[in-house]
């Protein structure tokens, strides 16, 4: 009897050692030795129509097409992209304009050098696009889920990559078209030293994502009711697909490092295949450089040889775990929040994970711990909301251990109902 022995591989694959070689460069590019504690903060809004709150969608007649046109002249028009014939994204230096699959419009701002520059660049993004939302009579919100339209409704924007998404999705997990078409969130984006302040930051953040996301929660609605679950985006998530989404496996074994990251994120079946900048398929059909891949993964689908960076971004874009590692980390959990509480939450953030004392702290308290330490504590919190003891404290405890004061949690994601808050 032969004893294989379980690495983060999915068992049956195998994976290239040059792909290997460039995700592992990939992470090195964006270690940072000397201190530079940058933020990058993506907001997710939901376009919905004034006096329905329906869903706008990308292609009815003064929909979100029609504002990424009209806001063109306040971007650069090297940076416009296009694809399929039909404008999808805009950016200047700073920020960047682009859509989710359900025609969300997403804000992504940085790099910011504190957390406080975050109103000022989204104060003028909205002083720009708010005018224009007028005119086409719709609003951008701030939930986590639309409001009063179903995913079935909602069609996914021109990217060949969310065809792919929606023939994958569509065919595995739970929730996967509910994400892609009805949600949104706020990312924040944190620096790293090294592998080893990677490691633990990614640890960290893994471990509190699912108590700062009970403190944030922003999600009144689902399907057009009352959102039952208390952290439905993670609800979403964890059923989403769990060769990609969740914890990454082996986070908290103590040998665990950016090799492994890499050989999990490249053995898992990439969902779809993008070969659109890999010069050795120049002569296949376009439907060919852009299709569902159940199966294959990176090494079946890559020529062998070092990927381009192109080619890594893809590869790490295809996994959605809580905390991504990319070469930066990026912390996932949290709803669409407005400005002031994604600016309290970026603070809060910044005080954790750049202030070496509180760091220190967070990483001794949670020393030793183990993935069903976290899985429980995500279940905790998702059974008994407020009554929640995650690792075995209530979420008093929590609130003081972490500083999570002045949340702003009066704020509504939508001014036009200002009662209206997630339970």
């Amino acid at each position: 009897m032969s004893t294989p022995r379980i690495s983060y591989a999915h068992m049956n694959a195998t994976v290239n050692p040059k792909h290997v070689t460039s995700l592992i460069r990939f992470f090195e590019s964006g270690a940072k030795p000397e201190r530079n504690d940058g933020y990058g903060v993506e907001i997710e809004h939901l376009p919905v129509r004034n006096g329905t709150d329906q869903a706008v969608n990308y292609y009815e007649p003064n929909g979100v097409e029609e504002l990424l046109s009209r806001m063109r002249p306040y971007y650069d028009a090297d940076k416009e992209y296009w694809e399929n014939g039909r404008l999808v994204g805009l950016a200047r230096k700073g920020i960047s304009i682009s859509l989710e699959p359900g025609a969300q419009v997403e804000c992504s701002i940085g790099v910011l050098h504190s957390p406080q520059e975050l109103a000022i660049e989204y104060s003028r993004f909205r002083k720009e696009i708010n005018p224009i939302l007028d005119a086409l009579d719709f609003r951008l919100i701030n939930y986590g889920y639309q409001p009063n339209t179903s995913y079935a409704d909602i069609p996914v924007n021109p990217k060949s990559r969310y065809e792919a998404m929606t023939d994958y999705l569509g065919r595995v997990g739970q929730y996967g078209l509910c994400m892609m078409r009805g949600s949104a969130s706020t990312q924040v984006s944190i620096d790293y030293q090294n592998e080893q302040d990677a490691i633990r930051k990614l640890r960290v953040g893994t471990a509190i994502g699912p108590i700062l996301a009970w403190y944030f929660r922003n999600t009144p609605y689902f399907e057009g009711t009352e959102n039952p679950f208390p952290l439905l985006r993670q609800r979403m998530w964890d059923f989403l697909d769990c060769q990609r989404t969740n914890l990454i496996p082996g986070l908290y074994d103590d040998r665990f490092g950016w090799e492994d990251y890499a050989v999990d994120v490249l053995s898992t079946p990439m969902m779809f295949a993008d070969l659109t900048h890999t010069q050795e398929a120049e002569g296949l059909p376009e439907e060919q450089k852009h299709r569902a891949a159940f199966r294959d993964n990176a090494g079946e689908i890559y020529p062998d040889r070092e990927l381009n960076a192109y080619e890594v971004n893809h590869v790490l874009s295809t996994h959605f775990n809580d905390v991504r590692l990319k070469n930066f980390i990026e912390l996932r959990h949290w709803d669409s929040l407005p400005v002031g509480r994604a600016q309290r939450l970026t603070e809060i953030i910044g005080s954790l994970f750049y202030d070496d004392e509180n760091l220190g702290r967070l990483t001794s308290y949670f020393d030793g711990l183990s993935d069903l330490d976290v899985l429980e504590a995500k279940a905790n919190v998702q059974a008994h909301g407020s009554e929640a003891t995650p690792y075995g404290q209530p979420l008093d405890f929590w609130q003081e251990f972490l500083g999570l004061e002045g949340l702003l949690a009066d704020v509504p994601g939508d001014p036009v109902h200002p009662d209206v808050f997630q339970a």
